[in-house]
């Protein structure tokens, strides 16, 4: 079983439905362990954009990286995201941002996120509900990164909440 970290983020619609219904479709795999705060963020290396709302889910899974990314991709188009360029607007996004104690890159997913340790909107949410989850192929915490990110874009905790009955 893995303790997988989820990046759930909206900046069309109704974002905050669209971050409920995303963590409902969530549960229905797999079991979720926790929740962040959401957050408002401004939007990084897009040209314009409304503010998005960011959270990261902790769940557990059997799946690989590469089972687990085909059925997040399969709730982002369930929940209406058009898969276009990764600069532009979107309904829902959900990223796999760390498995944790593993590494892992194929031709469809690489574990840990990539620009993970250079996103304070993904560090913010995440060191909340993992500070000492440890980037497996960096070797420091979550809490580590976070203060040595140089990410300055706002990252703003709300007051959003959502329903905690939906979790398993």
């Amino acid at each position: 079983m893995y303790q997988v970290y989820l990046g759930l983020g909206s900046n069309l619609g109704n974002r905050l439905e669209n971050l409920s219904r995303a963590v409902e479709e969530i549960c229905i795999i797999t079991t979720v362990q926790a929740m962040s705060s959401i957050y408002e963020t401004e939007p990084v290396e897009m040209d314009a954009g409304n503010t998005f709302l960011n959270m990261v889910v902790a769940i557990s899974t059997d799946s690989d990286p590469p089972l687990l990314l085909a059925q997040l991709k399969k709730i982002e188009k369930k929940l209406g995201r058009k898969h276009r360029s990764h600069n532009e607007p979107r309904l829902i996004d959900i990223d796999i941002l760390l498995y944790r104690g593993l590494a892992y890159e194929d031709h469809t997913v690489c574990v840990p996120h990539p620009r993970l340790e250079h996103r304070r909107f993904v560090l913010e949410p995440l060191c909340e509900i993992a500070p000492i989850a440890v980037h497996p192929t960096m070797e420091k915490t979550i809490a580590s990164l976070l203060r040595n990110c140089h990410d300055r874009h706002k990252v703003t905790r709300t007051e959003y909440q959502i329903n905690l009955s939906i979790l398993n």
